[in-house]
């Protein structure tokens, strides 16, 4: 995956349209926001069983796919406003819960909330 090239592809496509100035910070969270309330939508009102099952129901998967789609693209768009390195967001993110959640004080919280 080439974020860079994403950044830049999607940066065109605004500049193209003349729509950077609705580009903020401020809106692209906020439209960022609304995409994954569509995404909470499609499985609202599904039990445990049926949100996973919606891999079996075409129609359904192409709506969760879209709005992945269009969280991901806010998300891309946001990074390329504010200059950053998405990747290196996600590493560092993750390097961080790693030394927040250890292996075994991880497994030891499962284990809890299984016995609840």
């Amino acid at each position: 995956m080439n974020i860079k090239k994403m950044q830049e592809f999607y940066r065109d496509f605004v500049e193209k349209r003349d729509w950077k100035e609705f580009h903020s910070p401020k809106n692209l969270s906020m439209a960022l926001s609304v995409e994954a309330s569509e995404l909470v939508e499609i499985f609202q009102w599904l039990s445990e069983k049926q949100s996973w099952n919606i891999k079996d129901h075409p129609e359904k998967l192409i709506a969760v796919q879209d709005e992945m789609a269009d969280i991901f693209s806010y998300l891309i768009r946001l990074s390329d406003v504010l200059e950053m390195d998405l990747e290196k967001a996600f590493w560092d993110k993750f390097q961080k819960n790693a030394e927040k959640y250890p292996l075994e004080k991880s497994k030891e919280i499962a284990q809890k909330i299984r016995d609840l």
